[in-house]
């Protein structure tokens, strides 16, 4: 619905309600911190879009005009929604910085957002945080439908409808058994690798499509067959250590694995595989209260 250029501004019929209040233009003046004359032309700015003149000035001060009187009991209406509005859209600031909802890949959620979560209550004491998990095109499609207003993914690249920033740097590592036949080698070639059986992510993860976009770019008719398909980094980690076979993990999964000898990270040669891990939100917005507090703590440098 389309309101009328006519119809006054709440400041306007707002100064009017406190001048018929008070008596006096120049104290509705100070009670709204503006100056008389500001007062003045807007009260003769109001009166130009009503039509007739709605106070009446003296030495004494300022009563209403019957029809200043009729926009008086219009206005208090109009100022009482005002206020209510004001009021509940405050209600719902608070709510929105006292509670947030964020979505991340799997690599995130179990390796990063931790530290972040525990710097981001350092700021905000109050703040409850609900966090969801999915691989990276589960994450891209829960922010752009909505329903989170932001998400940390793995992906190359930024979906479509999304803008994002680089939060953390990352590499996938080809990781083995120590008992494997790769851990004794000093390298393997890309021909290896792309002819053995490995134990991947479900496809729509980031890492497995960051994986099979760098070596594609080694071997372009390259079809990929996993041996296992595990939506779990926790699960891959396991099988990998099982003996089942090659894993393709993130560094940030397996740093304590390679450091306690339980995994065998293997050098492929004339490939290695670094990614960005972003914070996405969708085009055209910028994320805002927790949102983008959260954002900035992610970008920060940690040991």
């Amino acid at each position: 619905m389309r309101i009328s250029p006519r119809v006054p501004d709440l400041p306007a019929l707002d100064l009017l309600l406190s001048v018929i209040e008070l008596g006096s233009l120049g104290r509705a003046a100070q009670a709204h911190n503006i100056t008389q004359p500001s007062a003045s032309s807007r009260i003769r700015y109001l009166e130009q879009l009503v039509g007739v003149p709605v106070l009446q000035r003296s030495a004494l001060g300022s009563r209403p005009t019957p029809a200043g009187t009729l926009v008086a009991t219009l206005a208090r209406e109009v100022i009482e929604a005002a206020q209510g509005m004001d009021a509940a859209l405050a209600t719902l600031r608070d709510r929105n910085s006292s509670q947030m909802s964020v979505v991340a890949s799997q690599t995130v959620v179990e390796y990063l957002f931790p530290r972040w979560l525990k710097d981001l209550r350092l700021r905000t004491p109050g703040l409850a945080v609900a966090l969801d998990a999915g691989n990276s095109a589960q994450v891209a499609a829960a922010v752009l439908e909505g329903r989170f207003p932001i998400g940390f993914i793995e992906s190359p690249r930024v979906p479509k409808g999304l803008a994002g920033r680089t939060v953390a740097q990352d590499e996938l590592l080809v990781v083995v058994a120590p008992r494997h036949a790769w851990a004794g080698r000093s390298a393997i070639t890309i021909e290896e690798l792309v002819s053995a059986e490995l134990i991947q992510r479900e496809q729509g993860s980031g890492a497995r499509t960051a994986f099979e976009h760098a070596v594609r770019a080694h071997a372009p008719g390259w079809r990929p067959a996993p041996l296992l398909e595990l939506a779990s980094t926790t699960a891959i980690k396991n099988a990998a250590m099982g003996g089942v076979g090659p894993a393709v993990m993130s560094s940030l999964a397996v740093a304590h694995d390679l450091a306690a000898g339980t995994l065998t990270a293997v050098t492929v040669s004339g490939l290695r595989i670094r990614r960005r891990l972003r914070a996405v939100w969708p085009a055209g917005q910028r994320p805002v209260g927790p949102a983008r507090d959260l954002c900035a703590i992610a970008c920060l440098p940690h040991p």
